[in-house]
């Protein structure tokens, strides 16, 4: 516990000018010790993601959340501070301590893949294949044949290492990364829509936090028809958001849709926005009460039809 209290402490003090960075983000523009971004945490053609530099401290007034390096972590890796520990951890990152910063008027160094220190590339993109990475995908319960039709095998570089990672692609091009010690991103983050029959002809719209409570759905559309129903009974869209930070980007399209089933996690941002989303419209359905006990369509499989029966549960101890 007191080991977890000092890392948060040695992370709250990376200069986040020089972390976003690193990540390959800079401010469209610098007023005194205030830094503008277009947000890393969602879509926007206006900057208005500002970090105080003197304080350290970042405000995004599109969504009005803020905080320190910890907590733009977790907004940025959609996890919370043990997982945030954990990757930084994992990738061994380097800061710059407060008192060590390059001031406002000095020109930031332009990064490139030799020396960019945080940014991930995609090298190549394959069928999925590697058997360390299907060993991870039927311990989530994922069959083979259903991860194949949507994600691929990707190799990508990170911190100059190459490394293996399940990906799947969204509408601007970037991947979504999973293997069992990694969870990341590519540029661009972003949601994407897949619709079930061309020329949108689909009435529904089913909405997933991850990929992995879609490819979650989709396994149990092929054991389990009789759940799937509790869900839909109609043929159905489905949007991958990928960050609850593009909840409400989507409202527009979303609610172009006659219903919208809400599949989100039930973990306490996702319950708030399943919430909000309940008082925009009737058209919004919260959808999640068949996996109640459970914090993702996924950890309910895996208790139902996985081999870690009974893991996953919300009060569990492990």
């Amino acid at each position: 516990m007191e080991s977890s209290v000092i890392l948060c402490r040695q992370i709250n003090e990376l200069d986040l000018v020089d972390f976003l960075q690193r990540l390959a983000f800079t401010p469209n523009k610098i007023r005194g010790n205030d830094y503008w971004y277009l947000s890393p945490l969602r879509e926007e053609k206006t900057a208005s993601f500002k970090i105080n530099r003197t304080k350290n401290v970042w405000y995004d007034h599109g969504t009005g959340q803020g905080g320190g390096v910890v907590d733009f972590l977790m907004q940025f890796w959609n996890s919370g501070v043990a997982e945030v520990l954990q990757k930084y951890s994992l990738l061994n990152a380097s800061y710059t301590p407060l008192g060590n910063r390059t001031g406002p008027g000095q020109e930031m160094e332009r990064k490139t893949p030799q020396n960019e220190g945080g940014k991930i590339f995609i090298l190549s993109e394959s069928q999925l294949s590697d058997p360390a990475l299907i060993r991870y995908l039927r311990s989530r319960g994922i069959p083979l044949l259903i991860a194949r039709q949507y994600c691929c095998q990707v190799v990508f570089e990170l911190y100059k290492k190459k490394q293996l990672a399940i990906g799947f692609k969204n509408e601007g091009g970037g991947f979504e990364l999973r293997n069992p010690h990694f969870k990341g991103s590519s540029s661009p983050k972003r949601p994407f829509l897949i619709q079930n029959e061309p020329g949108g002809a689909a009435k529904e719209l089913t909405v997933l936090e991850g990929f992995f409570s879609f490819l979650s759905l989709k396994t149990l559309e092929y054991i389990r028809p009789d759940l799937v129903q509790i869900i839909t009974e109609n043929k159905t869209d489905y949007l991958i958001l990928n960050s609850l930070a593009f909840f409400e980007k989507s409202r527009e399209q979303m609610e172009k849709y006659g219903t919208i089933n809400l599949l989100l996690d039930r973990d306490k941002m996702g319950l708030a926005t399943t919430g909000k989303a309940l008082t925009w419209s009737s058209k919004f359905r919260d959808k999640s009460g068949l996996y109640e006990q459970y914090k993702d369509l996924n950890d309910f499989l895996k208790a139902h039809m996985g081999p870690d029966k009974n893991k996953g549960r919300k009060n569990s101890k492990s």
